[in-house]
C-alpha cells in the first residue's frame, strides 16, 4: 500500500491541509484504486490492520512535515471506517500512534462518514468526544447524501463539513445542486465548522462556491 496526498486550498489558492487517500500498488495489475478492495477489506476484516497503518503512515508524514518550514502548518485528513472506529480500544490505539510518531494531534483530522456517525450515536459522540480529548480534529465526509438529523449534528465535536462531489459535479447549472451547497456551507457556518467542498473539477464551480463562502476547495482543478 501507499498513500497519496491530494491538497485541499483555500480562497487564496494556499494548501492548508491534504486528504490521504490509500492506493495499492499491486505487483502484476498496478495501482488499484480504493473503490476495488476497500469493500472486501470491510467485508473480511482486514480494513483494521490496513486502516492502523493508515493511521501511523499519515502521522509519520505529518512529523516529517514538522521539520520543514513551508509544511509544518499542513493538516491530514484521514478517512476511517466503521469497523475501524468501532473498536473497543480505538482511542488507545490513536493515542498510541501519536505518541510513538511524534506528531502534532492537531495536524491530525478524522474523516468519518454520515453513516457511521448515526449507527449507535450515544457511543459515537462518546468517542469523538475522547478523541478531542486527544487534540485531534473532524471532519464530516460525503455530507449531504445521508440522512443526518440536525438535533444529531448540533451534538457532535466536528470542526468541519465536506460537500459531497455528487452535489459540486452539476455546478453551477444544476440548481437543486445548487441549492444544497449553498444550504451546507450556510448550516455549516451556523454551527461554528468550516466547509470543505470535493470534486472541484473547474473553475466555474469554485467561483459558485467561493461566491457564497465555503472556505475550502479540494479536486482535480488544483490536483490529482
Amino acid at each position: 500500500f501507499v498513500l497519496h496526498y491530494q491538497p485541499q486550498v483555500n480562497a487564496l489558492h494556499r494548501v492548508f491541509a491534504a486528504e490521504a487517500l490509500l492506493r495499492w500498488q499491486h505487483p502484476q495489475h498496478g495501482q488499484i484504486p480504493p473503490g476495488r478492495f476497500v469493500p472486501l477489506a470491510e467485508d473480511t476484516g482486514l480494513i483494521v490492520p490496513i486502516g492502523r497503518w493508515v493511521l501511523e503512515t499519515a502521522c509519520a508524514q505529518l512529523q516529517a512535515w514538522s521539520l520543514d518550514a513551508q509544511t509544518r502548518e499542513l493538516q491530514i485528513a484521514v478517512n476511517v471506517s466503521a469497523r475501524q472506529f468501532r473498536q473497543a480500544d480505538f482511542v488507545a490505539q490513536l493515542g498510541e500512534i501519536l505518541s510513538s510518531s511524534a506528531a502534532e494531534p492537531a495536524r491530525l483530522k478524522l474523516e468519518l462518514t454520515e453513516s457511521l456517525v448515526l449507527d449507535n450515536v450515544a457511543d459515537t459522540i462518546a468517542k469523538m468526544v475522547a478523541i478531542k480529548r486527544l487534540g485531534v480534529t473532524f471532519s464530516m465526509d460525503d455530507f449531504g447524501t445521508g440522512y443526518s438529523s440536525l438535533s444529531y449534528l448540533t451534538r457532535l465535536p466536528l470542526d468541519q463539513l465536506k460537500i459531497d462531489r455528487a452535489f459540486v459535479s452539476r455546478l453551477p447549472d444544476n440548481q437543486s445542486d445548487a441549492v444544497i451547497a449553498q444550504t451546507i456551507v450556510t448550516m455549516g457556518h451556523s454551527l461554528g465548522l468550516k466547509v470543505v467542498a470535493e470534486g472541484v473539477e473547474n473553475e466555474a464551480q469554485r467561483q459558485f462556491l467561493h461566491a457564497h463562502g465555503c472556505d475550502g476547495y479540494q479536486g482535480f482543478l488544483f490536483s490529482r
